[in-house]
């Protein structure tokens, strides 16, 4: 499909940019609806503002799953956290360290690896995600929204953070009721088609070069999957809130195992990807999801047994990324 267009990397390109507009356009569209209706500000940003955030790697492992691609549903949810943390934060941390409230990393933190923990072991003894897996993981989702909505109207400091960090929203939105909801179906629209661009694209690149689709995946989908990450945190780094970035990085790794995940193997049901081997072993095994836990854990636990974050964990964690990204294109591909 699209053989008419030369460049698959002008598609690939041109499907960033989709997704990153359109999920842009959502959280706009959404913050507005629900601005309307009076909801808290707090709810809206836990809610509204996260989800719309990882709509590009929802929408982006959806269309792979249901292609029949789980390479793509896996990569790009698995690459999305690794990236999310040994790049984006790390790039943060490691510019602007600063203090981490210990209690609010508690929950969250303790959510992840026990989800982590339940994904490694489906993939590590069964070697496939069957549909039960993906309606638990859903399911995870909207427990953990709850709960975090819950704890976060509990606590005095995030709301004041928080209100820091958004638009007053005593201000009406411009427009009408109507307008907002047809703009939040055509940028629900943009983001399906750049979902689509980016799959079909970065699968045929992926035959083109003769590199495993999980490899693509796992580095170029998964980074540009995760731009509106980058685009928050650096903003919270600009504002002068840049521990604040550290538990939108978290939640959006969360999202990314009980959101993006469940919704693919839900959608469609996949085997572990065993494309790229290493020494005979299926090298997601070996490498992707221990570098998961490992680069979770250099950027957590400090904060959360400390309260604060060091230099020395972003520096580390590129030093992670980058030799992450040598191995996936220099090293694997000769043990193949």
């Amino acid at each position: 499909m699209f053989s008419f267009i030369p460049n698959e990397y002008f598609l690939l390109a041109f499907g960033f940019i989709l997704l990153i507009k359109g999920g842009d356009w959502f959280v706009d569209a959404a913050s507005n609806i629900a601005k309307r209706f009076h909801l808290p500000e707090l709810l809206i940003g836990a809610t509204v503002v996260s989800i719309g955030t990882t709509l590009p790697e929802v929408m982006t492992s959806a269309m792979g799953a249901a292609a029949g691609s789980g390479a793509v549903a896996y990569g790009n949810a698995i690459g999305s956290i690794i990236c999310n943390t040994s790049l984006i934060a790390a790039i943060t941390i490691a510019i602007k360290p600063g203090k981490a409230d210990k209690k609010s990393l508690v929950f969250p933190v303790s959510f992840f690896f026990g989800v982590a923990v339940f994904y490694a072991f489906n993939a590590y003894f069964f070697g496939k995600f069957d549909l039960w897996m993906g309606i638990v993981l859903l399911l995870g989702f909207v427990a953990y929204m709850i709960i975090n909505v819950i704890n976060m109207k509990k606590n005095p400091e995030a709301v004041e953070i928080h209100e820091e960090e958004t638009e007053p929203s005593d201000e009406a939105p411009k427009g009408g009721l109507l307008k907002d909801i047809g703009m939040l179906l055509v940028s629900a629209l943009v983001i399906a088609v750049g979902a689509y661009l980016l799959v079909e694209s970065a699968t045929t690149i992926a035959h083109q070069l003769n590199v495993p689709e999980t490899i693509i995946s796992l580095t170029i989908v998964a980074l540009g999957t995760s731009l509106p990450e980058l685009v928050t945190a650096i903003t919270a780094l600009m504002k002068g809130h840049g521990a604040l970035s550290l538990g939108n990085i978290i939640g959006a790794n969360i999202f990314n195992l009980v959101l993006v995940s469940g919704t693919a193997i839900a959608i469609n049901p996949f085997k572990v990807p065993a494309e790229a081997t290493f020494l005979g072993m299926n090298a997601s095994l070996v490498f992707d999801i221990p570098i998961v836990f490992a680069v979770m854990a250099i950027m957590t636990l400090p904060p959360l047994f400390k309260g604060k974050l060091y230099r020395w964990q972003g520096i580390a964690l590129l030093g992670i990324y980058a030799a992450y990204c040598v191995l996936q294109f220099v090293v694997l591909p000769n043990f193949a």
